[in-house]
């Protein structure tokens, strides 16, 4: 590791006009993803700008009944609030189900949004990768993919997103808020990932310099029955290679209301959009589950070696689905 600069800041203003200042500067959270990629020589910055101390670090009931989550919050801390587990139960679950204890206590919300791809061509410098190197070609499209994209991929990039708590935050229509040096500003989730498209080392529609300050969830009744099942290779801490997380509403056995995201499947949280079309109005059965899921997967365009994802996400939508509107049924 080269040597860097460091510096802690106290107030939001300070924080961003230091990196406006320079550059080459980067964020410090947790550090449990920017320090790993600093170590294989990824993540090279002159200065390290540690944003812990900032006043962002509460979890707040808005006025409208949504909630108000602060980018220096803990993923412990998100995890086991009271207001979390009761009005957003699978974002509870989705943070839970990600990494170990240890780096839960460390890692923060601001650093899950804009943690990098976990793929292995990225971390491996002597290997070319369109989103470290951009030009320089894609090694996982004709190399080692079980656990690549199989939904909105393109020639110049098959990586996943890793994380956990975005697909959550995906499924409620969560808003990100940041600071830049003419003032703060606000995207909602769905355009704060950009598609991989020709362009795949332009991760986020953050302006430059832009310092996240937190995530705000809108009110949707619905979200208290909510749900997030992740399957991965092992019982222990593993980054998914499938995931959901769905809220469902039934009524006289039929769908009034649902939303539904996908991970470990896309570049970005993938939004389930045409699924939740198919099951809007439908009644709340295994053979409606089934149909929006394989309208969701139609698009799916695997590569040789991950296939088994289209299947796998078919059988976990269903399951989960079932549970929800059993749950609701009771």
């Amino acid at each position: 590791m080269r040597e860097f600069g460091y510096q802690r800041v106290e107030d939001v203003s300070g924080a961003v006009a230091l990196l406006a200042a320079d550059p080459d500067a980067r964020f410090l959270g947790g550090g449990t993803n920017l320090v790993d990629l600093m170590k294989t020589g990824v993540e090279r910055p002159a200065r390290l700008v540690d944003v812990r101390e900032l006043p962002l670090d509460g979890i707040e009931v808005t006025a409208d009944g949504g909630l108000r989550i602060g980018a220096t919050v803990t993923n412990s801390d998100l995890a086991a609030h009271p207001e979390v587990r009761r009005r957003y139960p699978a974002l509870a679950q989705a943070v839970l189900a990600g990494a170990s204890g240890q780096l839960r206590n460390m890692a923060t919300v601001g650093g899950n949004l804009l943690q990098r791809t976990r793929c292995g061509y990225f971390t491996d410098l002597s290997k070319p990768c369109n989103k470290r190197a951009p030009g320089s070609g894609c090694s996982a499209i004709t190399g080692e993919h079980h656990n690549h994209a199989v939904l909105g991929a393109s020639d110049h990039c098959v990586a996943v997103h890793p994380s956990d708590m975005g697909v959550a935050l995906a499924a409620f229509d969560a808003l990100v808020g940041y600071e830049t040096l003419d003032g703060p500003g606000e995207l909602p989730l769905a355009d704060f990932y950009l598609p991989v498209g020709d362009t795949p080392h332009r991760e986020t529609a953050l302006p430059p310099g832009a310092l996240i300050t937190g995530v705000t969830l809108p009110p949707a009744p619905v979200a208290a029955r909510s749900r997030y099942r992740k399957v991965r290779e092992r019982a222990s801490y593993a980054f998914a290679i499938g995931s959901v997380a769905a809220e469902l509403d039934v009524e006289a056995g039929v769908v009034r209301e649902a939303r539904l995201a996908l991970g470990a499947v896309a570049s970005r949280p993938w939004r389930a959009r045409a699924a939740e079309t198919v099951l809007t109005g439908a009644p709340a059965d295994g053979e409606t589950f089934a149909a929006a899921a394989d309208a969701e997967l139609a698009a799916a365009r695997p590569l040789p070696d991950n296939g088994y994802k289209v299947t796998l996400m078919r059988n976990l939508v269903v399951a989960v689905l079932t549970e929800l509107a059993e749950e609701t049924a009771r």
